[in-house]
């Protein structure tokens, strides 16, 4: 069994730069695309959407990567973060709902350029079974035992109906995922020690509906003074 992790001296990391590290690493691919070699932290900071003094206090926890006066390798700099979140190795994957958007995630491209390989994906539903998406045949749930042990999975990706996560999550748990990516719009609970991002869509579209709403409001008070003032 392969390690876990490709960084035998782990950091303590503080959470909130560990959030921002694949920001920084999209923004260093971005530059890389560009055949930008090196950059100042001002411009990294730019291209990440965050200020340059934290950026540079983010990359110290890292350790020292930048030049007085030139700035950081783009490269060197983009393969460094990339070892430390580990993107340095092949990490399987295995998705469980494969409904629209378990297809969607399925096709997504960007898993494989960024280090993630699906290797399977699951659906309680036997309509599915005899479904293929991105190349891949979709599989009965209760393989997932058998899928974890023999392709040394630790991420599990649930894009199930809320009712279905929680049973899902335990089993994956019990199969051994460590780290779980959670689509359902539901709270799950885990033991200690597995890992879960909730990605809920219809939070973040009420968040930006109430953003759009404060503007709204802002344009309205805005206008009415300009009349006042006329």
């Amino acid at each position: 069994m392969t390690a876990r992790t490709s960084n035998d001296s782990a950091r303590d990391i503080p959470e909130a730069t560990v959030a921002r590290l694949p920001v920084y690493l999209r923004a260093l691919m971005t530059l890389a695309e560009r055949e930008i070699e090196t950059c100042s932290s001002e411009e990294l900071a730019s291209a990440a959407g965050v200020n340059s003094a934290k950026l540079r206090k983010d990359l110290s926890h890292l350790g020292s990567y930048g030049t007085r006066g030139v700035g950081y390798d783009v490269e060197y700099l983009r393969y460094q973060i990339a070892r430390e979140i580990g993107l340095t190795q092949d990490w399987p994957v295995v998705i469980v709902g494969i409904g629209n958007l378990g297809h969607a995630l399925a096709n997504y491209s960007g898993f494989r350029s960024r280090g993630f390989r699906v290797v399977a994906l699951l659906d309680a539903d036997p309509g599915r079974h005899d479904e293929m998406v991105a190349g891949i045949d979709v599989r009965p749930f209760d393989d997932l035992e058998s899928i974890v042990a023999e392709n040394d999975v630790a991420i599990g990706v649930i894009a199930t109906p809320a009712n279905a996560a929680q049973d899902v999550a335990d089993r994956m748990v019990a199969a051994g995922i460590t780290s779980v990516l959670n689509f359902a719009p539901t709270v799950l609970s885990v033991p200690e020690g597995v890992d879960v991002r909730k990605v809920d869509l219809s939070i973040e579209l009420q968040i930006l509906a109430y953003h759009v709403q404060r503007k709204a409001a802002a344009a309205l008070v805005e206008a009415d003074v300009e009349e006042d003032s006329a």
